[in-house]
């Protein structure tokens, strides 16, 4: 163990804040503030604080463990490795390469990404390779994508908010989900500025507005036409921007005419007066931009819903100028870093496309194969998981626990528990892990060194700061055995810098090139903005004998210049709006929608293992309306009981005029009965594969004692 404090960043979330790390007294870990890194400047939620106390010995795995006897019991690593190898053989020997499934996670550093993706398809040959990102910033990354040509969730900087005019924030309540950067919506109204938030519930962070609109879920779709409407009939529309920088605006215009205020205000139930407000604010000053989260997102028309976002953006001129544009708030902590380099179904690493012959010969040339052996695009992640146990026999997961986290989850554990073997990579025995053939007990980011991407498009330098217990070792090091095992002994160093290396000559030329980024530089720079190509000189280091001085700089600002399409223009997509996958009707007459609560994460695999998280959130709720309380004849903490046609979670009520009356809301950390996702829809977005998280049909019952 290190004497001195180790600079590094939180485990969490895509704001990836900056932390000292060093060893105590007693044995374990302090955290402290670090005030040079600029997105938190010291400032740590209550997750980043007690995150080393997943790092104990007493609440994670320390100790490989296989299946016997139908129970998990503690095996040395040659048994589990030697098993794991085996059982993968054997299914592509019986049932082809494409029967065994790879599924993978957000919070995987950039060389495990890497090393995952390039796993599944040189060592293994499989095209089903996906991971849980899929359910997170995906519907934005493909109209990101449509729009400009790339995808990098801010195109801008967090610093640059607070000097804007009007942000429009869009289903994200990052009060509770990335507090320290409400720091910067604070100081954009101190300085002048306004904050539009779109939510249906009076959450925390829409408690900061100026303006909070609150519309029926799953019609931030309708809002925005109806916003971009008003854009027109009022005489706001940019016109010389739109003649100089974009293409297919009449289309996009004719398009949001159909959706005059009073119709969206019908369909929203956002006032027509608080819509001209919204215009007004938003196209007064000279600089303003939209931000979106998983609200618009996770729906089965996110990539649409998104896209008309962007319309109003392009419409006014907010994009690709100083102080303006559209952004993703991505919310894994390494949730475009992951979907950038490989382990999603249709990428390659650089963020290219696994069907571009182009593509495929750099890619495999990196990797010494032929182009010809790489597998084509599998599926995506919800309908890689519900093939379980059908067209996919096997399954290596990495950094996900879909049990709790995939909607429709009960059906989703019944296809994990059809499976004939299931090896789990994670730190502690998850929900899922806890259904594994074999569990493989790896690394934390305390105890291993790598990098992430934040959600600025900011390459950052996680530094081991303590050395991992005895008898866990990293992904990187089970990918290396497993490959050997499996007849490739070259390509999977364990080292993480030397897969960098290589990721950073298999990126280069790509939309998302790291090829000037090198450990040494994050170290000197506090992290470098992708794109960021190699400089002068010899590849593949950049900085030659005058270290940083030969390296490109990296782009903080994207599209000031010109947008990523071939001719430089943005692309308006024509898009309209349609209902909900589910409506509610007689048997289902309430919608529910899920989120976060400041104190867990995610599935909550390890904040639900910290005391102080879980003495701050105990359980899950049903937030509910004083008007649909009183129907039900329910009162505060009184358990009730939440159906759809997927199946029944039953949590105590929390009653508030915070939401909706033809709306509740559930939190998504905990399994069991008061598991949130066996009730979502997983109808999928045509164009992202993005499951309908955010809006299904449901009943509310109050649940009787029995006795």
């Amino acid at each position: 163990m290190q004497n001195s404090a180790t600079p590094t960043h939180c485990p969490y979330c895509a704001l990836q804040c900056g932390m000292n790390l060093a060893p105590a007294p007693d044995g374990t870990v302090e955290v402290s503030e670090r005030a040079d890194f600029p997105v938190n400047r010291g400032a740590l939620c209550g997750k980043g604080r007690t995150a080393p106390a997943v790092l104990r010995s007493s609440v994670r795995l320390t100790s490989p463990l296989v299946r016997s006897g139908g129970v998990l019991v503690p095996a040395t690593w040659e048994e589990a490795l030697d098993r794991v190898a085996g059982e993968l053989r054997r299914t592509r020997a019986e049932h082809g390469p494409d029967a065994v499934g790879v599924f993978g996670g957000g919070g995987l550093t950039n060389e495990k990404a890497y090393a995952l993706g390039k796993f599944a398809r040189v060592v293994l040959g499989t095209s089903q390779i996906d991971y849980n990102g899929r359910f997170c910033m995906s519907s934005a990354a493909a109209a990101g994508t449509r729009a400009f040509g790339l995808d990098r969730g801010l195109p801008f900087p967090l610093e640059d908010i607070p000097r804007t005019g009007c942000v429009i924030l869009v289903g994200s309540n990052l009060a509770e989900t990335m507090p320290p950067a409400l720091r910067f919506f604070t100081e954009l109204r101190a300085g002048g500025g306004t904050l539009i938030v779109v939510d249906p519930r009076r959450t925390k962070t829409a408690e900061q507005a100026d303006l909070h609109l609150a519309p029926r879920p799953g019609t931030d779709l309708a809002l925005a036409l109806g916003l971009l409407h008003l854009v027109v009939a009022e005489g706001r529309v940019d016109e010389a921007y739109v003649q100089e920088r974009t293409a297919g605006w009449e289309e996009a215009r004719a398009a949001a005419m159909a959706h005059w205020p009073e119709y969206v205000e019908r369909i929203t139930g956002v006032s027509v007066p608080q819509l001209r407000d919204a215009v007004r604010l938003f196209c007064e000053p000279e600089a303003a931009m939209v931000l979106t989260a998983r609200g618009p997102e996770q729906q089965s028309k996110g990539t649409d819903t998104v896209g008309a976002w962007i319309n109003l953006c392009l419409a006014t001129g907010r994009a690709g100028r100083p102080l303006s544009g559209y952004g993703c708030l991505t919310g894994q902590g390494n949730g475009q870093g992951g979907r950038e380099h490989g382990q999603k179904a249709d990428q390659l690493p650089g963020y290219r496309k696994l069907d571009d012959p182009a593509a495929r010969r750099h890619v495999a040339e990196v990797w010494g194969v032929d182009p010809d052996s790489l597998p084509g695009p599998g599926r995506s992640a919800y309908e890689l998981l519900d093939a379980l146990g059908t067209d996919i026999r096997s399954l290596l997961l990495m950094g996900s626990n879909p049990v709790v986290s995939a909607p429709r989850a009960a059906h989703i554990e019944e296809r994990i528990r059809s499976l004939d073997f299931l090896a789990v990579c994670d730190v502690v025995l998850s929900e899922t892990a806890a259904l594994a053939d074999v569990v493989l007990p790896v690394t934390q980011w305390a105890e291993e060194t790598g990098t992430t991407t934040s959600l600025e498009g900011r390459v950052l330098l996680r530094r081991q700061a303590i050395s991992p217990p005895e008898g866990v070792r990293s992904d990187l090091e089970v990918m290396h055995d497993l490959a050997a095992r499996l007849g490739v002994e070259k390509g999977f160093p364990a080292d993480p810098e030397e897969v960098f290396e290589e990721l950073r000559r298999a990126s280069a030329g790509g939309l998302a090139d790291y090829s000037g980024i090198t450990y040494r530089r994050l170290a000197e720079e506090n992290g470098v903005f992708w794109p960021c190509p190699a400089g002068p000189g010899s590849f593949p280091d950049p900085f030659g004998e005058d270290g940083a001085a030969a390296a490109r700089p990296g782009t903080p600002r994207l599209f000031l210049d010109r947008f990523a399409h071939a001719d430089g223009r943005a692309r308006f997509v024509p898009v309209s709006h349609r209902p909900a996958a589910e409506e509610p009707d007689d048997e289902y007459p309430v919608l529910l929608t899920t989120g976060r609560v400041v104190a867990q994460y995610q599935s909550g695999a390890q904040t639900r293992r910290v005391e102080e998280l879980n003495a701050a959130a105990p359980g899950p709720f049903v937030e509910l309306h004083p008007r649909l309380a009183a129907r039900l004849g329910a009162a505060e903490g009184d358990p009730v009981a939440v159906v759809s046609r997927r199946g029944r979670a039953v949590a105590p009520a929390r009653i508030t005029t915070g939401i909706r009356p033809d709306t509740v809301f559930m939190p998504f950390h905990w399994p069991g009965e008061g598991r949130a996702n066996t009730l979502t829809n997983p109808a999928l977005d045509p164009t992202s594969r993005m499951p309908e998280f955010k809006v299904c049909a449901v009943r509310v019952e109050a649940v009787r004692p029995v006795g």
